[in-house]
């Protein structure tokens, strides 16, 4: 678990603090810099587009470069900018800081897969993988505690400098850890586990072999449905006029659920298999928002529990599934293009809802569309539990563990 441990507070510096703090702080940074909204638009849509970019750059060429000394280099890269951004003014200079933030943040998660995948016991990979991924979630209630408890007494800039020293930490401990690996990575470059799928036909494995596809088709699907469900949650409570502390109660569930699921969940992935563990994780989304469709006002906090229960550690039980049909390698890499069709799934559940809204004036259609999206994935879920004992072979695969459904 140490090696879980100090890959989640990778994940509280990079996703929690490089991706999330900036949206976090905005309110109070924008009463000494002036950034205007179309400013933010372009921060939003050229940081996701650099978040996609560093995902599929790494499914691409990671494999070259050696993840051991990627993983490190992200770690100083983010946290150097962290620092930096205490003393940022420039609207564009920020934008610049917070676009290789979010490159760094999508390549520092594909390191960690294929670190997990190479090193960790095959029998508590998904253990490892939720647990690393759930840092996320940790990194989110790190991002409260600096609002209401620093910035009121420091400032706003204190909370990156906060983050710039948790960055350090991150960094002194992930050397300590990784410096005894180098060369096992090394002497292990012509191994199965190590084999790399080539660029050219990773296609071809995405869509031919069901493992890949499915886990590319859940990350598309998750994307679809969590990304315009979090982004337009409380426009929607506003909407159907709900006091605002609801929205944030909501989140602070949401938080508390998912520090506790990354470890519980990939427990029960490991143990009764992957199949199990997405049905009961896409269930317990399915549920939230079947409940909250019926009554928002009573059943808010049960969706915030699902989401909680589904986002974070999904991304640790689709690697880990992913890492008991492939070598270490490939599973960075299809991992790689899972991030690209969430990006993908997220931008067009995005793009439809703001239609919708401006065609229909309300988001109830939306929340429909999100329900019904769930119920697919739950569905999904089923289908890997009862029919998913075959055997996806590839480039640098490895044999297939008899759960590892």
């Amino acid at each position: 678990m140490r090696m879980a441990a100090i890959f989640g507070l990778n994940q509280v510096v990079s996703h929690g603090f490089g991706v999330f703090l900036f949206a976090a702080l905005l309110p109070l940074m924008r009463e000494s810099i002036s950034i205007s909204n179309w400013q933010l638009a372009a921060i939003g849509a050229l940081t996701q587009l650099s978040y996609l970019a560093g995902a599929l750059l790494l499914g691409l060429i990671g494999h070259r470069v050696g993840t051991v000394r990627l993983a490190l280099v992200t770690t100083s890269l983010t946290t150097t900018l962290l620092f930096l951004m205490s003393q940022l003014r420039d609207p564009l200079h920020i934008t610049l800081a917070l676009i290789i933030l979010a490159a760094s943040a999508s390549i520092s998660w594909g390191t960690i897969v294929e670190i997990i995948s190479r090193y960790a016991s095959k029998a508590s990979c998904s253990t490892s993988m939720s647990c690393a991924s759930s840092g996320t979630a940790w990194g989110y209630g790190a991002n409260g505690l600096l609002i209401l408890l620093v910035v009121p007494l420091f400032g706003w800039e204190s909370s990156w400098i906060i983050a710039g020293v948790i960055g350090v930490v991150a960094l002194m401990l992930s050397w300590r850890l990784l410096r005894g690996f180098q060369p096992t990575v090394v002497t292990a470059d012509v191994s199965a586990d190590s084999a790399a799928i080539p660029a050219m036909k990773l296609l071809g494995v995405i869509l031919g072999e069901r493992t890949a596809l499915f886990a590319c088709l859940i990350c598309f699907l998750v994307g679809f449905s969590a990304m315009p469900f979090s982004a337009w949650l409380n426009v929607y409570l506003d909407e159907l006029g709900l006091p605002a502390a609801l929205g944030g109660y909501t989140w602070t569930v949401v938080g508390i659920t998912g520090m506790i699921a990354g470890l519980l969940i990939g427990k029960l992935a490991d143990r009764k298999g992957h199949g199990t563990a997405f049905t009961v994780i896409f269930s317990g989304f399915a549920i939230g928002l079947l409940a909250f469709m019926f009554d928002p006002a009573r059943w808010a906090l049960l969706a915030g529990f699902g989401y909680g229960l589904m986002y974070f550690p999904m991304w640790g039980v689709v690697a880990g599934w992913v890492s008991q049909h492939y070598g270490s390698t490939a599973t960075m890499q299809i991992n790689g293009v899972c991030m690209v069709t969430f990006g993908l799934g997220g931008a067009i559940g995005n793009l439809l809802a703001g239609y919708l809204r401006e065609a229909t004036g309300s988001l109830n259609l939306v929340y429909d569309i999100l329900t019904l999206t769930a119920l697919l994935l739950v569905a999904l879920g089923l289908f890997i539990r009862h029919t998913g004992k075959g055997t996806a072979v590839a480039v640098g695969s490895v044999p297939q563990l008899p759960d590892a459904a």
